[in-house]
């Protein structure tokens, strides 16, 4: 009788120690799968971060460009028409 009592204990104390274990292991798993959730996340924003900051100068050095442009044009211009003024005159 009282070996049958330790058996039940032994399988009891292992059936408890493959439940602890277990659940361990699925606590850890969704840990590490959580980690995993947030670095691609803070990854997809760092990604998408650069990109419009890229865009927005890429954007602003366009900007530059055609105002630059447009000025070269117009003192260009006004200097033809005051040669051509004079040169009239």
């Amino acid at each position: 009788m009282l070996s049958n009592v330790r058996s039940v204990q032994n399988v009891v104390v292992v059936v408890l120690l493959v439940v602890v274990v277990v659940v361990v292991v699925v606590v850890a798993v969704v840990v590490v799968v959580l980690v995993l959730v947030v670095v691609v996340e803070v990854v997809v924003v760092v990604v998408i971060v650069v990109v419009v900051v890229v865009v927005v100068v890429v954007v602003v050095v366009v900007v530059v460009v055609v105002l630059v442009v447009v000025l070269v044009v117009v003192v260009v211009v006004v200097v033809v028409l005051v040669l051509v003024v004079l040169v009239v005159e």
